[in-house]
């Protein structure tokens, strides 16, 4: 019997011993994928073709980069800000994308075909976002009910566990009709699924319900390579573009008769899962501890959960509740999404977000500081900004200094 339960043991150890390595090897495939440069189709291979024919970058890390993943901004010459990671969104109040450049602005073009047009980002000081914005449009005028809403690339390190916290303590944070009335009434956005509704969890304004979801949409959108769960082989080309229509497409029999297979979005998806959530290190502990208190005592910590249970598992802290929040007009951009205003926002985790040169904060990357982007913050975040700048100096400089140790 003892011989039996060893042998058991040793046959449990090496199985979780080739689970663990085969998770391990999946990440570095991952990884490979999502620092790949794609390339136009036809091509001597039809594992890495398929960009396009309209796109915003060649790779995933052509907009995430460095220690979290995030979008950047550098310096250029004569006053310009090399931006990684921003992109235009268009839409109208209810999220419907433009009739001729349909949901984002294309800004790079296969060989042959002319780019939607281009976004140039310069230094302003004097601007509410710290830049101004020129946008060249090559193919005609937007729409006239169309918006333009600038995005900006969010942290991925850490993320994965958004997808594991339980739905039903998100749920039980939202407060839709404010029936406590404590000016917060944020609600949770359903997404539609063969399986039913789901909770959206990923992207500016929950867009998507799984980080897989949201890998297979990016592919598609900025870069045009389709896959089973975004099955559009020339990405964000519309109806209008028939130039774009009619590009050769680099689906495959080989790759589930699209561009990117099932396993290759999964690859990604698991690189993205192995990614820790960590912090930059500030201050002591006694001075984290009071930074920690105001953050609670001013009211960041309504919205900014700081942890939240995860099903099967540990408690994780992310620093947010999964809701969507109106924030006020100066950070309504006038694009909406089908049941959600131009106004609402899902609450950005706050873990990794004080790592990193050239970090921005906020949807369109406008607060280059902690501070600029919570003094942006208004609507149901009003009172815990009036809050935040009643504080003594000593005191804000406490609570910046544990937002960015997160």
């Amino acid at each position: 019997m003892r011989l039996a339960a060893a042998a058991l043991a040793v046959s449990a150890f090496a199985a979780a011993t080739a689970a663990f390595a085969t998770d391990e090897l999946n990440a570095v495939l991952g990884r490979a994928l999502f620092d790949r440069d794609w390339v136009p189709a036809p091509a001597s291979t039809d594992a890495a073709d398929g960009l396009g024919p309209l796109y915003s970058a060649r790779s995933c890390v052509g907009c995430h980069v460095g220690a979290t993943l995030a979008g950047r901004f550098t310096e250029a010459p004569e006053g310009r800000i090399a931006a990684r990671g921003l992109v235009m969104r268009f839409g109208d109040a209810e999220g419907r994308a433009d009739p001729h450049y349909g949901r984002v602005l294309q800004t790079q073009a296969v060989q042959g075909m002319i780019p939607e047009g281009r976004i140039v980002v310069a230094a302003n000081t004097d601007a509410a976002r710290g830049y101004d914005i020129m946008l060249d449009l090559e193919q005609g005028a937007l729409h006239p009910e169309t918006h333009r809403s600038l995005r900006f690339a969010p942290p991925l390190a850490g993320r994965a566990a958004l997808e594991r916290i339980d739905a039903a303590a998100i749920l039980a944070l939202a407060d839709p009709d404010d029936s406590n009335g404590d000016g917060i009434s944020g609600r949770a956005r359903m997404i539609a699924t063969d399986a039913g509704a789901a909770l959206g969890r990923y992207g500016w304004k929950a867009d998507a319900a799984t980080l897989k979801e949201q890998v297979a949409d990016a592919f598609a959108v900025d870069m045009g390579l389709s896959s089973a769960l975004r099955p559009f082989p020339h990405g964000d080309c519309t109806p209008r573009q028939a130039e774009c229509l009619a590009a050769p497409s680099g689906a495959s029999e080989r790759l589930d008769g699209h561009e990117l297979s099932d396993e290759m979005i999964d690859l990604v998806a698991t690189f993205l899962a192995s990614l820790p959530a960590f912090g930059a290190e500030a201050g002591g502990e006694h001075g984290k501890e009071a930074g920690a208190q105001l953050f609670a005592d001013i009211g960041c910590a309504a919205c900014h959960v700081p942890v939240l249970p995860v099903t099967g598992g540990e408690p994780v802290a992310l620093y947010t509740d999964l809701l969507l929040h109106d924030m006020g007009p100066d950070l309504d951009d006038g694009v909406g999404a089908p049941g959600i205003s131009s106004a609402e926002w899902r609450t950005a985790p706050l873990v990794g977000v004080g790592v990193g040169e050239g970090r921005r904060y906020l949807h369109d990357g406008r607060a280059a500081t902690v501070d600029a982007a919570i003094r942006a913050h208004g609507g149901e975040a009003d009172a815990a900004r009036t809050n935040y700048i009643a504080l003594e100096a000593g005191e804000r400089a406490a609570l910046l200094a544990f937002v960015e140790s997160l």
